[in-house]
């Protein structure tokens, strides 16, 4: 039996749920974090002492980090071109994996928090423009990928197009000023085709 801790509305959680959801996983679902508790208390404690979400049970198999969660329920239950059997091909897609994590969440944290979780007139509109410059930096580095293949894990989808695809969807959904970029919306709008995109992702930023 699979089960996925986390609140639906953190953008961490909606890759272990979108993930899930374009494999045809049957799992539970526990909303934890946030106004939901939980994470402070036993029994998530003893299964995560960061108190973090998500986190994926599998059985006697318990398991953190979001990025993490995805790979491993595509080893386990996916086939290529979701998951790549090839080693390069995989490595090639998972590395979009990594770069997320170390490269778009903090510049993403400030404009998010700053934007949906913060009051206009608390908002910190420097911190804010700054995120918003950083992040159009390295999404220059998505476009030039997007103009040369369709998905950021290759000519198909698979799992190097989740993490940051869990995330767009908040950037494009933002009242922020963004520049064009054809290709990154074609992508995404490919993403927002997608049934488990709209299941998982596409749902009231809060």
């Amino acid at each position: 039996m699979l089960t996925i801790w986390g609140r639906e509305n953190s953008n961490n959680v909606k890759k272990a749920l979108w993930c899930a959801a374009e494999l045809g996983l049957n799992f539970t679902h526990i909303n934890a974090g946030g106004a939901y508790g939980k994470v402070n208390e036993e029994p998530f404690r003893s299964l995560n002492p960061n108190g973090l979400v998500p986190l994926l049970q599998d059985g006697d198999f318990v398991l953190w980090e979001s990025n993490t969660i995805v790979r491993y329920l595509a080893a386990k239950f996916g086939q290529s071109p979701f998951y790549q059997q090839d080693l390069q091909a995989r490595a090639a897609a998972e590395k979009w994996m990594d770069w997320q994590t170390a490269t778009i969440t903090g510049s993403f944290r400030h404009i998010f928090w700053g934007m949906v979780r913060t009051a206009p007139e608390q908002r910190d509109m420097a911190l804010i423009e700054t995120a918003i410059g950083e992040m159009e930096q390295h999404l220059n580095i998505v476009e030039q990928t997007l103009a040369k293949q369709p998905y950021l894990s290759g000519e198909e989808f698979g799992i190097g197009d989740i993490p940051l695809g869990s995330f767009i969807y908040a950037w494009f959904e933002m009242p922020i000023k963004r520049q064009p970029r054809p290709h990154l919306e074609r992508w995404y709008q490919r993403l927002c085709a997608r049934p488990a995109y709209q299941k998982a992702i596409m749902i009231p930023l809060t």
